[in-house]
């Protein structure tokens, strides 16, 4: 069902990011430049995530929800382009195609992120969502993607480079700069979707786990994985002595820490199913996707 549902939809939300990049962009390089990162394809779990939890909860999936879905992979697109700069991860590989500053050079991979942080806000703001609907989410994705979350996740994963940090720093640190964004679509396909405060909080709770469990399957598969399966390098946490998973629980440790976020994500799930509108089947093979 998850994957004739991400056949069907996931198309409308490229379409959408494509066709923006397009009219809004001034600069034919530039276009080039972001173009290329969005084109380079990814699970686009994220937009998946809030169109099938807007579905889920028997909302019309319209084209406010493919913009709103298309702002926050445009938004995750962009902290791909600048994680794999230079000053920061340093990666030469992303899904699989040379980095975009591989291509582009540095300034212009730097303008394109800038280009699609930004322009996710525009695209959001030509929706024609109830306008205190609109302006929550732009409130909620500016909250995910910046100092109170992707960012600053972003900025203590770096500063805990070359050092062992603490579980509970490590999961602060994750939950910032993956788990936000994951978390964010839940809660928007929840508002899209007209659901109460109680279903926004177990939304939030339950991007909260899946965000997790994202960077603990990623920590692990850097170690376990290959390049060819992965679409990037592998190898690069203990390049850049980071702490993971991993490295601070053992690869047993860290298969125990993912399956116990994934057992409390289907526990909520679970407890959504209470909820008179909710059909769980496409969250339930939504929680499938994050397994090893």
């Amino acid at each position: 069902m998850l994957q004739s549902f991400r056949a069907k939809e996931l198309p409308k939300v490229e379409e959408a990011m494509l066709t923006f990049i397009k009219e809004h962009t001034s600069n034919e390089q530039l276009e080039k430049s972001m173009t290329y990162s969005v084109k380079a394809g990814g699970k686009r779990i994220r937009p998946l995530i809030v169109l099938a939890t807007t579905v889920s909860f028997k909302g019309e999936v319209d084209t406010d929800t493919y913009h709103v879905a298309a702002a926050l992979e445009m938004i995750h697109t962009y902290s791909l382009i600048h994680d794999d700069l230079p000053a920061m991860d340093d990666d030469d590989l992303r899904r699989g195609k040379p980095t975009n500053h591989k291509v582009f050079g540095e300034a212009l991979a730097i303008l394109a992120g800038d280009g699609l942080l930004t322009g996710a806000f525009q695209l959001l703001s030509e929706t024609s969502l109830e306008p205190t609907k609109q302006v929550l989410l732009f409130q909620l994705l500016a909250k995910a993607s910046g100092t109170e979350g992707m960012v600053a996740g972003q900025a203590g994963d770096m500063a805990a480079e070359k050092q062992q940090v603490s579980l509970k720093k490590l999961m602060s640190i994750h939950r910032g700069k993956t788990g936000a964004l994951l978390t964010f679509a839940f809660i928007a396909g929840g508002i899209l979707a007209n659901q109460t405060d109680y279903v926004i909080e177990q939304l939030r709770k339950l991007g909260q786990h899946i965000g997790l469990a994202f960077q603990i399957r990623d920590d692990l598969l850097d170690v376990i994985g290959t390049t060819e399966m992965l679409g990037k390098n592998v190898g690069q946490d203990e390049k850049s002595e980071k702490s993971t998973y991993p490295s601070l629980l053992g690869l047993a440790g860290a298969k125990e820490a993912l399956q116990a976020e994934l057992t409390l994500a289907n526990q909520i799930v679970e407890g959504l199913e209470e909820v008179e509108d909710f059909e769980s089947s496409l969250f339930n093979e939504l929680i499938t996707l994050f397994e090893l």
